[in-house]
């Protein structure tokens, strides 16, 4: 009789723990597969990174000139990229806007608004890990035909992919892919006419820059989904300094999505907007500033580093970083009560 409670014992002990080991495991698949933790800080060692995910870093505004020149001139010019350049090596992709052409030309003095960076530079941008970056915005197209050629030129010479412009109008209109760890992205990126010259526009048969138009972005997205397991459109839309997405970003964005966009990143207003989930997707109005020399105020001294990371399925975690420039151009992660006050206005709209 003892034999026997000893094994019906036995045998509750191993039912009980067969329960606890599964609950525990399936926890775990829950972690992994939920809608991506959008928070201020995330454990990084809360899923150990697999061959079948892919990190895409989203950085705002790059401009590399003027009072961001200065600073060059003075300590080198890694120096914007100082304290940021081992988070940007901790992506498999990085993404930026660059605000700028990449040109040989004369000096651009204090507070002028033609933008124009000095060749080298581009290979600071590629020892920082970035993979691509849009030129669709309202300054590449400062120096003419000849700034965006030349800029082409350094940018294909380090292996820098570039979006959103291109030596003609197809070119400029159509996707930039990425392949890594057997996952396909397809780049799109479209600037806003409403503070753009018309001329900055690429033609059949000269070099530029694509604009938003809702008729062009349903034909790249449809199309480019046929090859990509995600699209990724980027925008540089919006009202300077205001913290907030006008109609006319949330109307284009919405669209993206609408047409099978997977995620929307915006610049140009050289602050922070919120983020925005639409459908399940995620839009990014405004990443703020990245390296700038705005220095006059804390907003345009403020912006966000985005690591997104993907599977096959799709987004499974977001990490969001609070950025503060320094020094009229660096750019360095902070915590505390400053990034905090950063994440309020960022989640503003998730959490109403």
């Amino acid at each position: 009789m003892k034999k026997y409670w000893f094994f019906i014992g036995l045998l509750i002990v191993l039912f009980i723990g067969t329960i606890y080991l599964n609950w525990n495991f399936l926890n775990k698949f829950l972690i992994f597969e939920q809608t991506p933790n959008i928070s201020l800080i995330e454990d990084q060692n809360m899923l150990s990174p697999k061959a079948s995910e892919v990190s895409l870093i989203a950085v705002g505004d790059i401009m590399l000139t003027r009072g961001v020149k200065t600073k060059i001139v003075k300590n080198g010019s890694d120096y914007p990229f100082l304290k940021i350049k081992d988070y940007l090596k901790s992506g498999d992709i990085v993404f930026g806007n660059l605000e700028t052409p990449i040109a040989s030309g004369r000096a651009i003095l204090p507070g002028e608004m033609l933008f124009r960076s000095d060749p080298g530079l581009e290979k600071q941008l590629k020892e920082s890990n970035f993979s691509i970056l849009s030129l669709a915005n309202n300054h590449t197209g400062n120096f003419g035909t000849f700034g965006f050629e030349q800029t082409f030129k350094y940018l294909n010479e380090v292996g820098i992919k570039y979006v959103g412009a291109g030596q003609n109008k197809q070119e400029a209109y159509s996707p930039v892919w990425l392949k890594v760890n057997g996952i396909t992205f397809a780049f799109l990126a479209y600037d806003d006419i409403d503070f753009t010259p018309a001329t900055y526009e690429a033609s059949d048969q000269s070099a530029g820059i694509a604009f938003m138009h809702q008729a062009n972005l349903e034909e790249a997205i449809t199309s480019a989904k046929k090859q990509a397991d995600f699209v990724i459109v980027s925008m540089h839309s919006g009202d300077e300094y205001k913290d907030f997405p006008n109609q006319e970003q949330i109307d284009f964005a919405h669209a993206a999505i609408d047409f099978g966009a997977e995620l929307v990143i915006g610049h140009h207003p050289h602050v922070i907007e919120p983020i925005e989930q639409y459908k399940g997707k995620y839009i990014f109005y405004s990443l703020g500033n990245f390296i700038f020399d705005q220095m006059w105020s804390l907003g345009t001294r403020e912006g966000i580093a985005t690591k997104i990371t993907f599977d096959k399925n799709g987004i499974i975690k977001i990490e969001n970083s609070a950025i503060l420039i320094e020094d009229y151009c660096q750019p360095k992660i902070i915590t505390g009560l400053e990034a905090e006050n950063i994440f309020k206005r960022l989640y503003a709209l998730i959490e109403n």
